[in-house]
């Protein structure tokens, strides 16, 4: 396996025009990046709640996760906070918001991708539950655009390794990524 060539927005001949790029709601979607794979999930609510399955082991989105090194954790954040941008040259993510609404931003940063640069918006959580598979070498980040917090699960295919992420500013101009409210 070769290498992944990542390519810092500070390296890019010209800045991305300001927007959000396209927004996709399924993986069938013309523009959605290279590697990002969407799935819908089922919530089976009653008078008490809902419940939702977040992953099976060996199956969905995350199936071929060696068991091993999985690891599984939680982040609880209040309404309009961003956390932008990051990217793993080796781990995937995969992603459940599970209470909330997520304006999530992707960017291509393989030089290698026939997307390299492309920019992508998912609209998920609450309102459209969906899972989201994040692969190397695409920067990735989220605002919670819901009035109450947004919670979301993340399963990595690998333990926590801080050499293994690297960060970029969530207004990187050269990414052009613009969190204001879109009103569209």
């Amino acid at each position: 396996m070769s290498e992944l060539k990542i390519r810092m927005p500070d390296a890019w001949p010209e800045a991305n025009k300001k927007g959000i790029g396209q927004i996709v709601r399924s993986s069938g979607d013309k523009g959605l990046i290279v590697g990002v794979r969407l799935e819908a999930y089922e919530l089976y609510p009653d008078d008490r709640g809902y419940f939702l399955e977040v992953a099976r082991i060996g199956q969905g989105l995350a199936g071929g996760f060696p068991p091993g090194t999985t690891q599984v954790s939680t982040a609880l954040s209040y309404a309009g906070t961003i956390k932008a941008f990051h990217y793993h040259r080796e781990q995937t993510d995969f992603w459940v918001p599970v209470m909330g609404v997520f304006q999530v931003g992707l960017v291509d940063l393989r030089e290698d991708s026939p997307t390299f640069r492309q920019r992508n918006t998912i609209y998920c959580g609450g309102l459209k539950p969906m899972q989201v598979l994040i692969p190397p070498g695409v920067g990735h980040g989220y605002k919670v655009v819901s009035p109450e917090s947004g919670m979301l699960v993340y399963v990595t295919d690998r333990h926590y390794n801080p050499a293994d992420e690297g960060r970029i500013a969530y207004n990187h101009p050269a990414i052009g990524y613009d969190w204001e409210t879109q009103h569209k």
